[in-house]
């Protein structure tokens, strides 16, 4: 295969990665939306995760794709997902 195929290959893969990414931050948010005592904000959430659903169905179809041409298949739950980090304050210096 050829150096540019390669890379164009590789920049599929790179971005349909950032997409699933994004996905499941998105849908964690909207989980986070439904958790909400407002009635819109949690109704919201719930349009937003079948969005999210309707998304990554087509996201599946670009990992098979992607696994056709490299011969590589790659299931979406095996995507290494984000993980959440919470911004902690740093801890307090016992005064001198």
């Amino acid at each position: 295969m050829e150096s540019k195929e390669q890379q164009l290959m590789e920049l599929l893969s790179l971005t349909a990665r950032s997409l699933t990414h994004l996905t499941a931050s998105m849908t964690s948010m909207s989980f986070e939306l439904m958790r909400s005592n407002d009635e819109i904000t949690k109704a919201a959430g719930r349009r937003m995760i079948d969005r999210m659903a309707t998304i990554s169905s087509g996201l599946d179809e670009h990992w098979r794709l992607i696994g056709e041409l490299t011969g590589v298949h790659i299931a979406h739950e095996q995507i290494e997902t984000v993980q959440e980090v919470q911004l902690q304050l740093p801890p307090r210096l016992a005064p001198d």
